[in-house]
Order: C-alpha cells, then structure tokens, then sequence
C-alpha cells in the first residue's frame, strides 16, 4: 500500500492534503478519491507503472474526499466507484483490492454515509475521518453529522482491536486505543461543558459556544458552532436538554 497525498493543502486538510491510499496488485484500488489535482492524478499514474485503476473505495462523501471523482473516472474510464451510493457499499462487504481482501465497516457519525475499511490480514484500518492525530473530528449536526453514531463508531473500531489506523488527514496511528479512548474522554467532558453552559443560562449556540470556547478563530466558529448543536441534540434524544424557539435548556430532574 502507498500512500498518496491529494494536493490540496489547507488549514482543514493539513499540509499535504488529504490521505489516499493505494493498493497496487491483481486489482488497483484507491480509497479516497482527493480533489482532482493535476499532481495527485500524476503520482497516481507514476505509482501504478502503467496499470489501470480499477476500484475506488470512498470512505464518505465530504467534498474533500469525493472531489476527484470525475477526474479519475475521466483518467481511467472504467474505474468503479464504491460508496458513492448506498448500494454499492453495504456493511460487512469484502473487497479484493490490490492483493489483499477490505471488510467494509459502516460507521456513521461524522457523516451519514461515512465506512472503514479493514484490512482482514493486517489488522490495519483505513479510517478516513472518524479519528486523527493532532486534533479532534468536526461532528458538523448542521448536515448530517450525528454526535451518538459518532461515538458507538468509536467504541465498534476500537472493540475490533486494529492493529493501526490509516486516516484521512495526518499521520498513521500506532495506539488505537488510547487515541480513541482520548476522544471519548474529550466528547465526555465537551458534554459537561455544554450542560455546565445551559444551567448557566446560555441559552442559544452562540452564547454556548462563547461560553465554551475562549480566543476563537473566526474561521472555525461555524465548526465550533456544529459542534455545539451536535451535543444538544444528543442531551435532547436522550430526554437531557429541550429546546424552543431557538433556545436551549437544561431539563431539570424532579
């Protein structure tokens, strides 16, 4: 497997870009497909010596990691697309790619339609953004994230015990678990801040997240603000918070 960043470097996507990852063997495949950069299609090209690409695996459907969709079909025609629709990515699937077999695990929370992909031999997971080095994961609730999936996707990786993950941005991960168990760990106490806020009568995400968060980047207040609204629809569905009008509440026990 080599890996191949996309050429897109940003603030969100880190100094190289996203993470892709390439199986070269009986059948080419590459998970995650990048933006299209003309650098990344030729590294691309240079790695496989003349091969076709012929299966790409999308972890989710974040533009990020879908952009480059249509340029790698335009580059090799008979590419096929996995996870682009439901339908052609199901839990528990098996994928030859390169010489070695993928198990795909759906584990949505950052993204409705968000899959790893396990490698049955290594132990390794190729977990686009369910996790990373160097920071924590955007649960954007604005569109679609889902903080509790989020969460049971956590504990489901961890409780497989992989041996690494390979993410979507960053460096690979030797402790799984312990980097895992410091998200858990950091939701959990987001969480109590959140209550902490609401009891404080902070009453709309603005406020929550004033509340929250000191010496914000306003380039990432609307990801702090997602952040935010993922947790209170949590302590809503499990009977902790109400809202109304706008406003946001502690519910308080008898």
């Amino acid at each position: 497997m080599l890996r191949i960043p996309a050429a897109n470097p940003s603030p969100w996507t880190g100094p190289t870009g996203n993470n892709t990852y390439l199986f070269r063997g009986a059948v080419p495949t590459l998970i995650d497909a990048g933006v299209g950069a003309p650098a990344h299609l030729a590294a691309l090209a240079d790695a496989l010596a003349g091969s076709t690409l012929s299966q790409l695996l999308i972890t989710h459907s974040h533009p990020d990691h879908i952009g480059g969709v249509a340029a790698l079909r335009e580059r090799w025609p008979h590419l096929v697309v996995r996870n682009l629709e439901p339908a052609l990515c199901r839990d528990g699937e098996r994928f030859e790619a390169g010489n070695r077999r993928l198990v795909a695990l759906h584990t949505p929370g950052h993204a409705a339609d968000h899959f790893c992909f396990l490698d049955e031999e290594s132990r390794d997971v190729y977990c686009g953004d369910l996790a990373r080095l160097g920071g924590t994961i955007v649960i954007p609730a604005s569109k679609g994230g889902n903080l509790t999936e989020y969460l049971a996707s956590l504990r489901r990786i961890r409780d497989l015990q992989p041996r690494r993950l390979y993410p979507g941005h960053g460096p690979v991960v030797e402790d799984v678990a312990g980097l895992i168990e410091e998200y858990l760990k950091h939701r959990a106490d987001r969480e109590a801040q959140v209550i902490e806020a609401l009891a404080a009568g902070c009453g709309d995400i603005s406020q929550i997240v004033g509340c929250i968060y000191t010496g914000l980047d306003p380039s990432v207040e609307r990801a702090a603000a997602d952040s935010v609204l993922a947790h209170l629809i949590k302590l809503r569905d499990e009977g902790r918070a109400i809202e109304s009008d706008g406003r946001w509440a502690v519910v308080r026990l008898p």
